[in-house]
């Protein structure tokens, strides 16, 4: 039998996919990737990437039209969409570019088509050139997901739009129907709304960003509420009448009360379908739902096949699927005789961010989760309002929640809804990994003024120390 071509091929070149061929090749593994559409997948170029450009370009207008606070003055201020969306996607393909470069660095060869497993460790590409057959000691799955399209009303790109219709409207709808709030469905309703779109959300479950604490859920729902979103909790969409002028939305509110109403353009954010259709591994791996089964390295039932990121259970973010990747490659590498050392991924340490205005984020269990957990909780909160830099930024609104056990001081988990939370939130995941208490974090030195002072001061008033509220 013929050596294998490669020790690892790597099909899907998504954060995951690409991070892990790189990570491999690191090793000293001769490495294969293989892509069909686009290197660095959904989320540089249809995703996390493209659409924080557009989120930029309207906080960027949003503060325009709000120079008055600031003592300036701007008149005239307009936001041309398709503009914005040029910079988006000049923005993507610059990443795009950027991959495709890291790959050539880390000497991956690219394989450019479509992947299908003929086995555990073989399958063939069809791509422009024709058709390849490639074999490996291991491969991993990187196959993504796609959204979930409604059952009665599949998007069809003019007036019922996925995420990626979205990036790239062909006009800027008048009145917008988002179906679903979750960070998806927010991060687009946000961004509409800030560019003059009349916008609705319409969630089934009792409350927005329902995966988040019910504290910030509650916040967010306020703050977008007073910057003109409809919000309807607890409500459906029954049914999409598609026209030529737009879309007519059968909608049932939680007292269970039917009306209709008209749309322009709906968004349907739902959630994703994984990419397991039709690639060769039915009979090879377990699926719940289309979502590979693995370990906490990656592996499937089957060895020498390996499966991460959107394509196996969630949370279904970028990073966590970058992180899959790197323990999948250093585990993969030590089975080959590699000197390295694995470590599995922790999910209650995997931070989440929605970029919506005002920001989101938060790391490992809410309050109501620790509680349901058995935990006995201290819970500091501290405001943006008594926060200096907050103040001086004119974004004195939103909150930091820790929570802690009351028994040991671990750090069970953070809850931030605010300007740039985005970024404070890495503090408290480098906490979590670390296993701090709270006895650290009062004893860490923040600096001033800044907006991290605040998580010192969620901190101090969970034990009732708080100085600046």
């Amino acid at each position: 039998m013929a050596e294998p071509q490669y020790d690892v091929i790597v099909l899907g070149s998504g954060p995951g996919g690409y991070v892990a061929a790189i990570r491999a090749a690191q090793l000293g593994l001769k490495v294969g990737i293989i892509e069909r559409e686009n290197l660095g997948g959904i989320c540089l170029n249809w995703g996390c990437i493209p659409t924080k450009a557009m989120l930029r370009s309207a906080e960027i207008f949003h503060y325009m039209q709000n120079a008055k606070d600031y003592g300036l003055a701007a008149k005239q201020i307009e936001a041309d969409l398709q503009a914005i969306v040029k910079r988006s996607r000049g923005v993507a393909k610059q990443l795009n570019q950027g991959v495709g470069h890291l790959m050539k660095k880390n000497k991956i060869a690219v394989h450019m088509g479509e992947g299908r497993m003929t086995g555990p460790t073989s399958l063939v590409v069809k791509g422009d050139g024709g058709e390849e057959t490639l074999t490996a000691k291991h491969i991993i799955l990187a196959t993504g997901a796609r959204a979930r399209d409604l059952p009665f009303a599949p998007a069809d790109g003019k007036r019922i739009w996925t995420y990626r219709h979205a990036m790239t409207p062909p006009e800027k709808p008048t009145k917008l129907l988002v179906i679903g709030s979750g960070a998806i469905g927010i991060e687009f309703a946000s961004f509409y709304n800030d560019i003059g779109v009349d916008v609705t959300v319409v969630e089934m479950l009792e409350r927005i960003v329902p995966v988040e604490d019910a504290d910030v859920s509650a916040f967010l729902e306020k703050a977008l509420t007073k910057q003109g979103v409809k919000i309807l909790t607890g409500a459906g969409v029954e049914d999409l009448e598609v026209g030529a002028e737009g879309v007519t939305a059968t909608i049932k509110d939680k007292s269970g009360k039917t009306s209709e109403a008209h749309f322009s353009h709906v968004i349907a954010a739902i959630g994703i379908q994984p990419n397991t259709e039709n690639i060769g591994i039915d009979d090879m791996v377990e699926m719940e739902r289309g979502f590979i089964a693995i370990d906490a390295y990656g592996r499937t039932k089957t060895k020498g096949l390996w499966a991460i990121g959107d394509c196996t259970p969630g949370p279904w973010l970028a990073h966590k699927a970058s992180h899959e990747g790197v323990a999948a490659a250093e585990a993969i590498a030590q089975e080959l005789g590699k000197d390295t050392d694995p470590h599995p991924l922790d999910r209650n340490a995997i931070p989440a961010c929605t970029y919506c205005h005002p920001q989101v984020a938060s790391v490992g269990l809410t309050e109501a989760e620790a509680t349901a957990a058995g935990h006995e909780v201290r819970v500091g909160n501290f405001p943006f309002i008594g926060n200096g830099k907050a103040i001086a930024l004119g974004e004195a609104e939103g909150f930091i929640k820790t929570v802690f056990d009351a028994g040991t001081g671990e750090l069970l988990g953070a809850h931030m809804v605010g300007a740039e939370v985005t970024e404070l939130i890495q503090g408290y995941t480098v906490g979590k990994t670390l296993e701090t208490t709270e006895e650290e974090l009062m004893q860490t030195v923040f600096p001033h003024p800044t907006l991290s002072e605040m998580m010192h001061e969620s901190v101090l008033d969970a034990y009732g120390r708080a100085v600046h509220f």
